[in-house]
């Protein structure tokens, strides 16, 4: 069967990454890659018998160099750093342990060679700063998301939609859309999670289309995730650190692949940016993985996407409502505002331990709260 999307190399790439992980489903990883588990097999073992070039389709010069004088070893580092302009001494000298060269010089030498070559100022290394920051303890415990600045484009601005895994830092999206709109979102969610599976939690910030303000706190998207039995938490206001590993995302995205893509149609847009994907998550050293690989960190959700929204459950004695199309309920002859978002869904109406107050939930979330006096 044929490899989907990209191109086939780094779709086996992507495979074997994800296929190399402990505890991972062999065949449910084949299924999602609908591949069967015999090619996937062939594609795996072949890759741990040659790395990256078994995955071709024809031969390729050998990664491994170990004679190579310090002129040779010089040449390699000047044009790893040509393809990858802004990676460092550090991410350089692990992406070439990792296509198997060996004696190579240490991390201070290397940033001497990109200052002697006017490859890096000198003044660079101020600019980095170590942050110490949350990280889900396992992969698909929460995922990120969050629209880049939009940039002009051939046919209008692009919108570039990233998605990014806590743990691993793995990039599950990154799409270059007409827009920010809630079916646009909708429509790659949908794609990721029949590809990926479906998180515990995602973190989003206040803006359109997943809302979060005080006035709107949730939205039909917000909605559609909770049914599918996602928790959805959203960044404090005014305070962009929450999504942390979204920003530094969107800062690499921009030092290193946003200048290519200025101008170009969207289509254009997309392949850049999927080319520039696999090699942020198989190919470049992140710090906060010890110079390690995101795809050596993640693995597929366990949870699969459903074909249909599932039945929503609520416990036996909830007193059960359906929201009004202006998002209000009536309870004991008195509307309450539960929000537009929840329009035509049903809701329950549950006891607190306080006496005349009510908690009011959708799924598993609660969304408001019902006071009388």
């Amino acid at each position: 069967m044929s490899w989907k999307e990209v191109t086939p190399m780094s779709q086996k790439l992507e495979f074997v990454m994800l296929a190399l992980q402990e505890h991972i489903n062999f065949s449910k990883l084949c299924e999602q890659f609908e591949i069967s588990r015999k090619t996937g097999y062939k594609i795996l073992k072949r890759y741990v018998e040659q790395g990256e070039p078994g995955l071709l389709d024809r031969s390729r010069r050998p990664h491994s160099s170990p004679n190579n004088t310090p002129k040779e070893i010089e040449g390699l580092i000047l044009k790893l750093r040509q393809r990858h302009p802004v990676w460092g001494a550090r991410k350089l000298k692990r992406r070439l342990q990792d296509l198997g060269y060996k004696n190579l010089p240490a991390v201070s030498t290397i940033t001497a060679i990109l200052k002697r070559h006017e490859r890096i100022a000198a003044e660079i290394s101020q600019k980095h700063k170590k942050w110490k920051r949350f990280c889900a303890t396992a992969p698909n415990e929460l995922w990120q998301m969050d629209f880049k600045g939009h940039f002009p484009a051939k046919e209008g601005d692009c919108h570039p939609l990233t998605l990014l895994d806590d743990h691993s830092r793995y990039c599950l999206c990154l799409a270059a859309c007409h827009n920010e709109q809630k079916q646009t979102v909708k429509h790659h969610l949908t794609r990721i999670f029949g590809s990926y599976g479906i998180p515990n939690t995602m973190l989003m910030d206040n803006g359109a289309p997943w809302g979060g303000d005080a006035e709107h706190p949730y939205t039909e998207l917000t909605v559609w995730l909770l049914r599918l039995g996602i928790k959805v938490i959203h960044s404090h206001p005014y305070h962009p650190q929450t999504i942390g590993k979204e920003e530094r995302f969107h800062r690499t995205l921009k030092a290193e692949v946003i200048a290519d893509c200025m101008g170009e149609k969207h289509h254009v847009c997309q392949r850049i940016f999927d080319r520039w994907r696999l090699v942020y998550n198989t190919q470049r050293p992140h710090e906060s993985l010890d110079m390690d690989v995101p795809a050596h960190y993640y693995r597929p959700a366990q949870r699969s996407f459903p074909q249909s929204l599932p039945e929503i459950e609520y416990l036996p004695g909830d007193e059960i409502r359906k929201v009004q199309e202006k998002g209000i309920i009536s309870y004991k002859n008195i509307n309450f505002k539960v929000g537009k978002a929840f329009r035509r869904q049903t809701v329950a109406i549950r006891p607190a331990s306080t006496n005349g107050i009510y908690n009011v939930f959708f799924c598993h979330e609660k969304i408001a709260q019902i006071k009388f006096p």
